[in-house]
């Protein structure tokens, strides 16, 4: 029966044949050889034909899988540098104190991962003696992103050379006594050794790609020569599962990324069992990354494997690899040679008489211990290979055994991820395979000793001999001393002041036309990177396009389709907007890389990132804590803003919720500014704190969240007074009372404080003169700028006081003796500014828009909420009702004449 989906000749007409009595000829040579030497034979002279045209820069479709055996053959293999039996020792030492750190801390409860490290340590130990570059080489040295579950091994590693102590070590996962280490790589509470945090699984190979990325960007901006500088991630073959782990493959291969390697740790193996246990995950790997175009290496088997390849004059045993499940190669691992002859061998005549030239022991060596990624050589091959190729981005596969070395009782178990210790016998036997100089009478009370070998000794000379031809300490991260960049013009922001008369403008344009100024500025324009996901016209910065372009490292190759219009689409190799497509995790990586370029290459670096404020905190608060655990500084921009502010657009793009999620990240300042001159305001006060001149007590390494609204409104002035600067920043300001609102109200009139939020305050505004014109009652407007900010200064001022100190928090000072109930409102949810409820001294209410978005007017909307100036009245009188201060009639009466 004939395929239906199979390709007929009749479509291969599209491709011109010149000469098919030449194709006939091709295609019953390969047929010939299918029939007489069988369908093995003809793939492999398939493969091998593909092979050549590729190499001869013949234009093919590329094999997505080689076959299941190392890509550097032992004979191509470079001779590696150094001294590799001082590197073994120093290794065996790190993979001791690895697992007696953790063992050690399993008396506390604390837990901490062994068997991870274990299976990694040659694929580290290669690189810190031979390849990673630290700060003091060219450029910024290298960027290391370590697997998190390794850091036990770093923290070994630095012990040995001296950077950190038994004490230390002791405090593996206890922090609190100020001596302690954090469980994985963390910037924040260790940030003269990490540089990048990297758990949770999956960020890490995202951010890689775009510090490399951006790497390229500061280079061909002319900031900083970073061309010298190498990004190296380490990650698991399981951590590959996470949709972030390969978010942005084409993208590194598209930019040409060389300057970027991925090593996937391949010990098979995830937190309870196989990676693919029915499956081969190099194989699905290698497929994944050679379709997006990178190079792949797989250093899969070790050295003992050479007389097995050698042996297969038929290519079954490659056959045979090629074809056995993940799970059942890690069977092997635990099983005796008996077992493996008759599963593995037994399925192939030919394998069977291979394994009878095979002793037990060689069975064992193979199907044990010997894998790629457990030996130096191969490693370094790899490692070479890939800093060497041009034009794309590297992945090795390193095939490992996970639990390597720790005994029988760990390797290539499925529960050794939850497997926190060793006991003395299992220690002493590791002490014996490892050939380490450990007595027995060291095991004190049963407890396993740390070892190293002498601050003087050869071991610590050679570590500390090969760090410094490379550049000194890695991981290491250094934050230099910087100069506070200067204030931009005060011009920029004081344009704001004066308001936009009759002219509508909405907040979101009030920022980009800050940017705009802000760009202008002779001594830091060139600084900032603005980053937007495919949506700078949606926000109004095409103006930006022709002035700063947009970066491509091809620059801009075709002539854009408006080229004639004044706001072209302009590319350029040094273009400054990072336009990244539909990718807010793309987007959010590029922010971080920007954020941190102080510290990464001592490169003050000012990024904001505006995007849809419903697709940013919801869908990548993730990298929001990343940002903050790596200490990135910058201002993230949620636009069109609000559940009620995007006409039309519905439930998945109302935003009523991002200021509460922003509101659980210390590191977030998040706004939500009514006005322009707020946002001005803000902007200035976050350049000094971030990139000028810090407060004392004042933490630079913070980044901020602004709020702004697509709604044309009329800009008002900044109010006049003193105070009203501080009140922006801090989070409250009184923007008017009745009085000065001109409403002249009544001398014993009831007094209501009307709290807004972003485009509430206008929907405040509108119920200050209704309460005024129709029910007699004097409502005070205040602008609310950061709800959180309030809360933040409460709780503090909360802490102070269990400590004894006397401290009002600013809330309560600011509204101190404001009369009448406060009722506050935003265009978010209740809990937003319920946030400061616990502090406010007067009766508190709160309006909110609680619920699903949907798709209406503006108005519309608002009423559907009860946030509308009508509702606002009506919940005012409702207050004031409840306290005796007007009758309880007039709120049923408020209701009936706006129809609530």
């Amino acid at each position: 029966m004939t395929d239906p989906n199979a390709i007929q000749p009749s479509e291969l007409d599209q491709l011109p044949d010149r000469d098919p009595e030449e194709t006939a000829e091709w295609q019953a040579s390969l047929d010939a050889v299918a029939k007489a030497a069988g369908p093995h034979r003809a793939a492999y002279l398939m493969r091998r034909t593909l092979e050549r045209a590729e190499g001869n820069g013949i234009a093919l479709p590329k094999l997505l899988e080689t076959d299941y055996v190392n890509t550097i053959p032992t004979a191509a293999e470079p001779s590696a540098p150094g001294d590799e039996e001082m590197e073994r020792k120093i290794t065996a030492w790190n993979r001791w104190n690895a697992a007696a750190m953790v063992s050690r801390g399993s008396k506390y409860g604390v837990g901490g991962h062994i068997a991870t490290f274990a299976s990694a340590a040659w694929l580290y130990e290669t690189g810190f003696n031979h390849f990673f570059k630290g700060k003091e080489a060219d450029g910024s040295g290298d960027q290391l992103y370590i697997q998190g579950h390794a850091s036990p091994g770093i923290y070994a590693r630095a012990f040995l050379d001296g950077r950190l102590t038994e004490s230390h070590l002791d405090n593996f996962r206890r922090e609190s006594g100020g001596n302690g280490l954090p469980s994985y790589p963390h910037p924040r509470r260790l940030p003269w050794l990490w540089e990048f945090p990297t758990v949770s699984m999956g960020l890490g190979p995202l951010s890689a790609i775009y510090q490399a990325r951006f790497n390229r960007y500061l280079t061909n901006r002319g900031i900083k020569d970073i061309s010298a500088s190498h990004v190296w991630a380490f990650l698991g073959d399981g951590e590959m599962d996470e949709p972030e782990s390969t978010a942005a493959l084409a993208l590194a291969s598209r930019e040409g990324l060389d300057n970027l390697t991925f090593v996937i740790n391949c010990n098979l193996q995830r937190l309870d069992g196989p990676v693919r246990a029915n499956f081969k995950i190099v194989q699905e790997l290698e497929a994944q990354f050679r379709g997006a175009g990178w190079n792949v290496i797989k250093t899969l088997w070790g050295t003992a494997w050479d007389e097995l390849f050698q042996l297969d004059t038929t290519g079954a045993l490659v056959r045979r690899l090629r074809e056995v499940p993940d799970a059942q190669v890690q069977t092997y691992q635990t099983r005796d040679a008996a077992y493996i002859r008759q599963d593995f061998f037994g399925k192939d005549p030919a394998l069977v008489e291979m394994a009878k030239l095979l002793s037990d022991d060689k069975i064992l060596e193979c199907f044990h211990l010997s894998r790629g990624g457990h030996e130096a050589r191969k490693v370094y091959a790899a490692y070479k290979a890939a800093v060497e190729f041009k034009g794309a981005p590297t992945v090795i596969l390193a095939q490992t055994v996970k639990g390597h070395t720790l005994g029988e009782g760990f390797a290539s178990k499925n529960a050794n991820h939850q497997m926190k210790k060793l006991t003395v016998d299992e220690f002493k036997a590791m002490r014996d395979l490892l050939e380490l100089p450990i007595k027995d009478s060291d095991f004190t009370d049963g407890v396993v000793p740390y070892g190293h070998p002498g601050a003087d000794s050869p071991e610590v000379r050679y570590l500390q001999e090969r760090r410094a031809a490379l550049g000194g300490p890695a991981p290491a991260r250094r934050v230099h001393p910087l100069a506070p960049l200067p204030a931009p013009a005060e011009k920029a922001f004081a344009s704001f002041d004066k308001g936009s008369g009759s002219q509508n403008v909405a907040t979101t344009m009030a920022f980009v036309r800050l940017i705009k100024d802000l760009v202008r500025d002779k001594e830091t324009g060139k600084r900032w990177v603005p980053i937007v996901p495919d949506e700078a016209r949606t926000f109004g910065m095409e103006s930006l396009f022709p002035s700063l372009g947009i970066y491509s490292p091809k620059g801009q190759t075709y002539e854009p389709v408006d080229r004639d219009q004044l706001m072209y689409y302009k590319e350029a190799t040094n273009g400054q907007i990072l336009n990244e497509g539909i990718t807010e995790a793309g987007s959010m990586a590029d922010f971080i890389a920007a954020s941190t370029a102080y510290s990464t290459h001592g490169e003050a670096m000012i990024p904001f990132y505006i995007f849809y404020s419903m697709f940013g905190w919801q869908r990548t608060a993730d990298q929001m804590w990343q940002l903050g655990d790596q200490l990135g500084r910058g201002f993230l921009v949620g636009a069109t803003a609000g559940r009620t502010t995007l006409t039309g657009e519905g439930l998945q793009h109302a935003d009523g919720h991002s200021p509460v999620i922003a509101a659980t990240n210390p590191a977030a300042l998040t706004y939500d500014p009514a006005f322009a001159y707020e946002i001005a305001v803000i902007v200035k006060d976050g350049l000094r704190r971030m990139y000028g001149e810090a407060a004392p007590g004042e933490d630079p390494n913070v980044f901020y969240y602004l709020t702004v609204y697509n709604e044309p409104l009329p800009q008002p002035a900044k109010p006049a007074g003193l105070g009203i600067d501080e009140g922006v920043v801090k989070g409250l300001y009184r923007f008017n009372t009745a009085e000065s609102a001109g409403l002249s109200p009544a001398a014993n009139a009831p007094r209501i404080q009307l709290l807004g939020s972003g485009t509430a305050i206008h929907w405040a505004l509108r119920a200050q003169k209704l309460l005024a014109e129709e029910w007699g009652v004097a409502a005070d407007v205040w602008s609310a700028t950061s709800w959180s900010e309030l809360r933040r200064d409460a709780l503090e001022a909360d802490a102070a006081l269990l400590r004894g100190e006397e401290r009002i928090p600013y809330v309560r000072q600011a509204l101190h003796g404001a009369e009448g109930p406060v009722l506050a409102v935003s265009d978010y949810m209740r809990q937003v500014p319920d946030q400061i409820a616990q502090w406010v001294e007067q009766d508190w209410s709160s309006l909110g828009a609680d619920g699903f978005g949907l798709s209406d007017t503006r108005e519309g909307a608002r009423r559907h909420f009860g946030v509308d100036a009508e509702s606002v009245v009506v919940a005012a009188l409702a207050q004031l009702a409840r306290r005796g201060e007007v009758k309880a009639t007039a709120v049923k009466e408020a209701r009936e004449r706006y129809g609530l």
